[in-house]
């Protein structure tokens, strides 16, 4: 009988995405926020690289890197959340193998650019508070072109070879996945046989991206902190702290619940699969709806961009 499951699951044509086990009725109750969050998330984003593009003193290198953030918050949210409401809705729990794959690889692809332009948006920050008069000349249009490549190809290239370590993985024990989407977990823990290349290799990858970009986060901010407190009234400590107040907002929503994840998902054994489930798509579409929400808010030349459309529009 082993042997029958080794042939029939070796090379899958498809799996099966359950959604959520245990929540089976309320799919449909869960889809609504989930679909909210996802308009907000794309009208947001979207309305972010419209004004940036439109607005002239907005082409700047904390607004290029915001737009890098927006494209990344939309494509990220939209590798899974279509399919997860083809599954609430219309009960459409087939994907093709090679289309899980891709999925995969597009959802961790752009966790690790994401989590790049936060790097890039917190060296912004620190030339522009540490040393506000080379800003310009430090952070040139080649200089940020040459950041934004280097964020993208470095999320792209390390995250490539898991799609093609999970097609060589022998699926032995079933074809279906106790998930809503294709992440690298709830994958791996289809496949049989020696493991430990492609276990080592993402644990690799985000020990990498996240605790390299998590110290340079911090070191730039342990710098930026540093300048803001040598200022000599509480006033311009207040005002310049204040233009890394959405930075700081953005960064604790997105690694907060990232790191929770990967936590429960690979130490948590008595945490219920629901729970797991539910926060994996919460810390995938909660900061692509908040991060155009904060820096709406927070920033005042997206502000005053927004109000001057919508009054040019009512004359």
């Amino acid at each position: 009988m082993l042997e029958s499951n080794s042939t029939d699951f070796t090379n899958p044509s498809i799996f099966i995405l359950l959604g959520i086990p245990g929540l089976e009725a309320s799919h449909v109750w869960i889809s609504i926020p989930f679909c909210i969050m996802y308009i907000i998330a794309i009208l947001g984003n979207f309305t972010i690289l419209f004004v940036v593009r439109r607005e002239p003193s907005l082409h700047v290198p904390m607004y290029y890197f915001l737009c890098m953030l927006a494209i990344s918050d939309l494509v990220l949210s939209t590798s899974i959340l279509p399919k997860t409401l083809s599954i609430f809705w219309f009960n459409s729990r087939e994907i093709n193998f090679s289309a899980c794959l891709t999925q995969m690889y597009f959802i961790h692809c752009f966790l690790s650019i994401e989590s790049g332009i936060f790097v890039a948006m917190a060296l912004d920050r620190y030339v522009a508070i540490c040393h506000p008069l080379r800003h310009s000349t430090i952070l040139t249009n080649p200089v940020v072109a040459k950041i934004s490549l280097a964020v993208v190809l470095r999320g792209s290239v390390l995250v490539l070879p898991t799609p093609f370590l999970a097609r060589q993985w022998p699926y032995c024990r079933t074809n279906i996945i106790s998930h809503t989407h294709c992440e690298y977990m709830p994958v791996v823990k289809l496949a049989c046989g020696d493991l430990r290349v492609s276990s080592y290799y993402g644990l690799f990858v985000v020990f990498l991206v996240t605790g390299l970009d998590v110290f340079f986060i911090t070191t730039s901010y342990t710098q930026i902190l540093r300048a803001i407190f040598s200022l000599p009234t509480k006033d311009a400590r207040l005002k310049t702290f204040g233009t890394c107040g959405s930075h700081l907002c953005v960064i604790l929503a997105f690694y907060i619940p990232a790191v929770f994840s990967f936590l429960t998902q690979r130490f948590g054994q008595n945490v219920p699969p629901h729970f797991n489930i539910l926060f994996a798509n919460v810390y995938l579409l909660v900061p692509p709806m908040l991060n155009p929400v904060i820096y709406g808010v927070r920033t005042r030349q997206i502000w005053d961009s927004l109000l001057q459309l919508f009054s040019c529009k009512g004359a």
